[in-house]
């Protein structure tokens, strides 16, 4: 998931509409998706993230998130049949005795289940939309639309923007350790758990040094006498950002509706 939230050109509606439709599309889909309790659903609305990422370009990109968030996914789903006791005991033939005590009910399955395509149907569209959405006109646009304020929304952009960057250098860190021969790619969980968390430090220290770095560029170009009316660019609202609004209601309000 390298660069996940990298901006992909394109020439899509959803790369067309104002970035602050986008943002609220996105949280309106994800408020949708936990809203919703039905199995079923959830399924469909998966499939329209999928459907939604073919439709902005990115297919690619939507197969990968998906494929990062199902190892999530299914780790949250081995903790959630475990933990929940409630419902019927789901019989399970020729298991060893010494694994008689794990109880597997129906309900647990199935909130499971459901907590699975929650995760994944709320994770997605943020993520299409950060992909196909210029951070600067993201900020630009919530300081014009919205009236935050320039330094709280450059904040907000400044922060996903870093994301991509920490997790290249961390990639960096990773294989300059390796090629020392301390073997990251243990399968055991816990031991590269306790390996990897030692390479924070000089993480830590880079990130630091790239803020301060950010900092006096930004002082240098006047950060500080940005103002609303600074940015030329206009983000006027059109028809397909009504649009968007519909489909996000409409999404919420099926979410409501199969509670």
């Amino acid at each position: 998931m390298k660069g996940f939230l990298d901006y992909v050109p394109g020439n899509s509606v959803f790369h067309k509409m104002n970035p602050v439709t986008k943002l609220v599309f996105a949280f309106v889909v994800c408020v949708g998706c936990f809203a919703c309790g039905n199995l079923l659903v959830l399924c469909g609305l998966l499939v329209f993230n999928v459907i939604l990422g073919c439709i902005c370009g990115i297919p690619k990109r939507t197969y990968s998130l998906l494929k990062g968030l199902t190892k999530i996914a299914l780790m949250l789903f081995i903790i959630q049949i475990l933990v929940i006791r409630t419902g019927d005991v789901i019989v399970i033939r020729d298991i060893p005795l010494q694994w008689k005590f794990i109880k597997i009910t129906d309900k647990g399955a199935y909130n499971a289940a459901c907590l699975v395509f929650r995760l994944s149907c709320g994770t997605l569209p943020l993520a299409i939309m950060l992909s196909v959405t210029k951070l600067g006109d993201l900020s630009n646009a919530l300081v014009e639309k919205c009236g935050i304020p320039f330094k709280y929304a450059f904040t907000l952009t400044t922060a996903i923007r870093f994301i991509p960057v920490f997790a290249t250098e961390m990639a960096g860190i990773i294989e300059a350790q390796t090629s020392r021969g301390i073997e990251l790619d243990t399968k055991n969980p816990f031991k590269k758990i306790a390996l990897i968390l030692p390479l924070c430090a000089p993480l830590l220290v880079s990130s630091v040094r790239k803020t301060q770095s950010l900092a006096i560029a930004a002082d240098l170009r006047g950060f500080k006498y940005r103002k609303a009316g600074s940015c030329l660019k206009k983000y006027p609202f059109k028809l397909r950002d009504m649009a968007a609004f519909v489909v996000g209601l409409c999404v919420v309000v099926l979410g409501i509706m199969f509670h």
